[in-house]
């Protein structure tokens, strides 16, 4: 695996992934991944976030380096991504490389049973937050 990109989590993300993975501890590959990622990341509190960082219920353009393809989603809780098209879980291995990644950043996340994904931020738009 490449070396991994610094990452900005919002300290209002941490707290809610932080409670949301202590109830899907050991459940999936993804839920230890995405908390080995959170134990790296650089905390800041929403208000402070800098522009270009994905955030939860960012709206998300990326490029699949080894497709050429670009998609756009909207990142959030597992529990909303059944809610319509276009969304991509925060348990889903897209949605954990996805997180605290800024606009130009590349990230290779590891898939269990197939090849990794290579991931670049393309474009971030940023929605409201729910409230804590």
């Amino acid at each position: 695996m490449s070396a991994l990109p610094a990452i900005t989590v919002a300290q209002e993300d941490y707290n809610r992934l932080s409670t949301l993975l202590e109830k899907a501890a050991g459940t999936s590959e993804v839920a230890e991944g995405l908390e080995e990622e959170l134990s790296r990341a650089n905390l800041v509190a929403l208000t402070d976030m800098p522009a270009g960082v994905v955030t939860m219920n960012s709206v998300v353009r990326f490029l699949d380096e080894d497709s050429g393809k670009e998609h756009e989603l909207e990142l959030v809780y597992p529990h909303e991504a059944a809610a319509g098209d276009n969304r991509v879980s925060i348990l889903a291995p897209a949605g954990a490389a996805l997180l605290g990644l800024s606009i130009g950043d590349s990230i290779e996340w590891p898939v269990k049973g197939r090849k990794s994904l290579h991931l670049k931020i393309v474009m971030v738009t940023r929605k409201d937050q729910p409230a804590a």
